[in-house]
C-alpha cells in the first residue's frame, strides 16, 4: 500500500468474539485499519476516537441493537457504507436498517469476500431467485413478530400487548431461531 494513501477504517461491531476476531484479521490482511465492539455501547466508545470508513453490525446483541448505532455512525461520516450482519434476518429489519441508512444487509454465516463485495456495492442481481412458493405460516409468523418488535423499539412488553400475547410467550418466541424456508 502507498505510504501516501490512508487505510481505509473499518470498525467491526459483533458480540460473537470468535467471528469478529477471525473478520478483523482477515480484514487486516486486505489492507484496511480495525477496530472491534462486542456491543452498541462498547462501540460508542470506540468511535470517539476512531471514525470508519466501512462497518459491519451485528443485528441482535445483549443490549441495544446495532442498527441503533447507524445514526451515530452517518452523523460522524455521511460517506460511511454499512452492512448489517444478522443470523435472523428478516424482512421488517432488513427493509429498516436500509431506511436509517445501512447501504446492505447480509445474513449470517457470511464469509469476507461476501461482507466487503457487499459494502464496495457490488451491483444488485436482478435475477435474484424468487421463491417458487409462499412464506410457511411459522415464517410469517416470525417477519410479524419482528416487525412489531421493530415498530416498538425493541420493547418486547409492549410488542406482547400489540401481537395480544403473553410477554413470556413472545420471549420464548424471540429465543428460537426464524424458521428457515425450503428452497
Amino acid at each position: 500500500m502507498d505510504t501516501n494513501s490512508k487505510a481505509l477504517r473499518f470498525l467491526i461491531v459483533d458480540d460473537d468474539e470468535t467471528f469478529s476476531r477471525v473478520l478483523s484479521r482477515a480484514i487486516n490482511r486486505r489492507g484496511y485499519d480495525t477496530a472491534v465492539a462486542g456491543s452498541a455501547e462498547q462501540a460508542l466508545e470506540v468511535l470517539n476516537e476512531f471514525t470508519p470508513d466501512l462497518a459491519t453490525l451485528d443485528l441482535k446483541m445483549d443490549g441495544a441493537s446495532g442498527i441503533t448505532l447507524i445514526p451515530r455512525l452517518k452523523a460522524l461520516n455521511p460517506e460511511i457504507r454499512i452492512l448489517i450482519l444478522t443470523g435472523y434476518a428478516s424482512i421488517s429489519t432488513a427493509v429498516e436498517a436500509i431506511k436509517l441508512g445501512a447501504t446492505d444487509y447480509l445474513a449470517k454465516p457470511a464469509d469476507t469476500d461476501q461482507i466487503l463485495a457487499k459494502l464496495k456495492g457490488a451491483e444488485p442481481d436482478p435475477d435474484v431467485e424468487i421463491a417458487d412458493k409462499p412464506m410457511s405460516v411459522g415464517r410469517l409468523e416470525w417477519e410479524h413478530i419482528q416487525k412489531v418488535l421493530t415498530e416498538h423499539d425493541g420493547n418486547v412488553s409492549a410488542t406482547a400487548r400489540a401481537l395480544g400475547m403473553h410477554r413470556r410467550t413472545l420471549q420464548r418466541k424471540l429465543q428460537k431461531r426464524p424458521v428457515r424456508e425450503e428452497h
